[in-house]
């Protein structure tokens, strides 16, 4: 217990906390295939698609700000804030089906507001998980937290599947406002670290001065200012294919229902509980910058046999596949961040680090056009090319920061 993977269990504040990501998690992955599923069965439009998995990350462009409130008036506040809000629209969403007044246009718009908070939560959480655990625990407490992302995109894209076909859009998003809320009470239960304010009243920095003080940080800090690329990079070129394009997939060219759309998840996210697992246990002992370029590009290898896998069964063990490499590049990069990152600026790299979300939505909306025009196989094989070919470039260029001797 005291050294090995349960070791961040013996800090009270993460023992609320695990809980508390873990239900939010789900939650989101539930709402994710739920209302995907809907908006692609309602409109027929991979388009439209593309839209509502683009909207879910709208808020990409705040999130630096929202990592200055975090760093302002502590991370555990914040978090607290942001989930109360997601449960809140999972309310009315639930409200409008029992009303039998859901469209496609409602969840458009609910998605659009509560996308404006949602890619905040995953920097939030890191950062808060960073203050809150001995630095020699971090990246097993990073890969321990990771596993409510993954077990969430296993077992929550699962159950999301499940309920939305045995009971209904109603029931269903009961059940998920009910996992925000216990998400939200978990929350209160973290300790967050205490709020050192340097200056009083006029003296105190703007936030736009806190912003811009740790964006040239970000850019100063070779080795941050690396891996805040490859973030960007695999945000719009890896991720798309899948947090997004899955529903087009198991619909449109493997034929299958929701039931196979949630095999994939599953895949997906089975592969990257496995990679959290690797780094929880062995995490300590490895080269982090080098996993993370290795992995990545190893990822892009796997999505593109996922390009060409040609059916259900081939394109699940692919999934498995490109799940671990994805989970091994992206824990490594957010302990790689927060060992690197000085404690007063980590809520605003993380900030940072989520605005390289902004990507995803602007690569999932590429490919929606592209797809209408090209196919997805041809899609994917050319987001996937051009990632590894550009995460190898990174390499290179930042050699000494990610590839040390």
């Amino acid at each position: 217990m005291r050294h090995g993977a349960l070791a961040p269990f013996r800090v009270r504040s993460f023992r609320f906390q695990w809980p508390a990501d873990l239900l939010a998690s789900w939650a989101f992955e539930m709402e994710t295939l739920i209302l995907g599923w809907y908006i692609l069965v309602e409109t027929g439009s991979v388009l439209l698609l593309t839209v509502f998995a683009s909207l879910q990350y709208l808020g990409t462009i705040i999130a630096p700000l929202i990592g200055v409130a975090g760093d302002r008036v502590g991370h555990r506040n914040v978090l607290f804030a942001m989930r109360a809000a997601f449960m809140l629209s999972a309310a009315t969403l639930t409200a409008l089906a029992f009303a039998g007044a859901l469209t496609p246009l409602y969840v458009l718009i609910i998605t659009a507001i509560n996308g404006l908070l949602r890619p905040s939560d995953h920097g939030v959480r890191t950062a808060l998980v960073a203050h809150t655990m001995p630095s020699e625990h971090l990246i097993g407490a990073l890969a321990v937290a990771r596993t409510t992302v993954d077990s969430a995109r296993i077992a929550g894209a699962l159950a999301g599947a499940g309920l939305f076909v045995a009971l209904g859009m109603g029931p269903a998003y009961v059940v998920v406002t009910c996992f925000y809320a216990g998400g939200a009470l978990f929350t209160l239960g973290v300790t967050g670290p205490r709020i050192v304010r340097e200056g009083t009243g006029a003296s105190l920095p703007s936030p736009w001065q806190d912003l811009k003080e740790g964006i040239r940080y970000v850019w100063a800090t070779p080795g941050v200012h690396a891996t805040m690329w490859i973030a960007l990079l695999v945000n719009a070129t890896a991720f798309p294919l899948t947090n997004g394009l899955l529903p087009h997939v198991a619909k449109n060219v493997y034929g299958t229902d929701e039931t196979g759309l949630g095999y994939l998840v599953a895949s997906f996210a089975g592969g990257a509980l496995i990679g959290s697992l690797v780094l929880m246990l062995g995490g300590s002992r490895m080269r982090l910058a080098r996993v993370m370029i290795v992995s990545s590009a190893a990822w892009y290898v796997a999505l593109l046999v996922f390009a060409h896998a040609g059916g259900l069964s081939g394109g699940t063990a692919s999934l498995v596949l490109a799940g671990v490499m994805q989970s091994l590049s992206m824990v490594s990069l957010s302990a790689i961040l927060m060992h690197t990152a000085d404690p007063r600026f980590r809520g605003r790299v993380m900030g940072v680090r989520m605005l390289g979300i902004y990507g995803l939505p602007l690569g999932l909306l590429a490919a929606g056009t592209l797809i209408g025009r090209i196919g997805f196989a041809a899609t994917a094989t050319l987001y996937a090319a051009t990632g590894l070919v550009l995460t190898i470039l990174i390499a290179v260029r930042w050699r000494d920061d990610v590839w040390p001797d």
